[in-house]
């Protein structure tokens, strides 16, 4: 059965973690200041600032913050302070049944998709592929009020996709998935990937040539678990190469799973990060380039 977290109110105690990358305090003040400025309280994990090369801090430092956001009843979403690498390494040790009986709103994007994606798989609490903290002023506050709309509206809602592109037409209906490619493609043969069967998948990427994105596409569809999606929606592709030579990539490759597809979404490292909720069911209508969640992502 999903499980809905509790909706965002005004003046609700924010907590901020980073389970992967490091991240300098200048990086997120001016992240910090916008929270504070919507009227919600801003509260720093023990190790945020922790440097351990390409991590930030030792594993069980970022673990115990994260488990400690979910023990603190004050604290009423949990957002990540950036991507990086690290979340895999925590995965196979987060106490999961702490989680599932304390459900927060938990919001993140690239790396952060390992730990969205199995906070869902283990637990069925509905998660949020959405901006990380150093990203939320990136334009003019759009990706934070986009954010704080979802996550504080209880109801269904349509998303205009009118700036992406068709690459194969149709309407779908199913539970949206994804994220960040690299990851969702580490998390096959894990126990902590969702069943794509019957999901409307969206995918995004940054920094990987076409070949390596055709390499990864290539080995979701291998592993057969494509098999199940009812559509596939791409996002940003930054620094990924010519994004027409991307979505021809997804047509030929995909082409005998006679799914919709769409392309150019403004989801994921681009400049716009439109927030989507992980678990839900949506309908994608490529005709009308709507993606429209029909039931609740959050409680009362």
């Amino acid at each position: 059965m999903t499980i809905r977290p509790p909706r965002l109110k005004e003046g609700d105690r924010i907590g901020v973690i980073a389970p992967a990358g490091p991240v300098d305090r200048p990086e997120i003040l001016p992240g910090i200041a916008l929270l504070e400025s919507f009227g919600f309280e801003v509260f720093e994990s023990p190790h945020l600032f922790e440097r351990q090369g390409y991590l930030a801090g030792d594993d069980q430092s970022r673990l115990n913050d994260l488990h400690a956001m979910y023990r603190d009843e004050r604290v009423k979403a949990i957002l990540c302070a950036r991507g990086g690498f690290g979340t895999l390494r925590l995965i196979d040790r987060i106490d999961f049944d702490l989680i599932r009986e304390n459900p927060k709103i938990t919001v993140g994007y690239s790396d952060i998709t390992a730990l969205l994606l199995a906070i869902h798989k283990k637990t069925a609490l509905i998660t949020f592929h959405g901006p990380n903290l150093r990203d939320l002023g990136r334009n003019e506050n759009r990706n934070l009020e986009a954010l704080l709309k979802l996550v504080s509206f209880g109801g269904s809602m349509n998303l205009d996709f009118s700036e992406g592109r068709e690459i194969r037409g149709g309407r779908a209906t199913g539970t949206l998935l994804g994220g960040n490619l690299s990851l969702i493609c580490h998390l096959v043969g894990t126990p902590y990937l969702p069943s794509l069967q019957g999901a409307l998948l969206f995918i995004e990427e940054r920094g990987e040539s076409l070949y390596r994105i055709d390499r990864m596409i290539s080995h979701l569809k291998l592993s057969g678990l494509l098999d199940g999606c009812v559509g596939l929606m791409a996002g940003s592709f930054e620094e990924c190469g010519d994004l027409s030579s991307i979505e021809l990539l997804l047509e030929e490759s995909l082409s005998d799973l006679d799914i919709p597809m769409v392309g150019g979404l403004q989801v994921g490292h681009g400049k716009e990060n439109i927030p989507l909720p992980m678990g839900v069911q949506a309908s994608l209508d490529t005709a009308r380039m709507t993606l429209s969640i029909t039931e609740a992502c959050v409680g009362p």
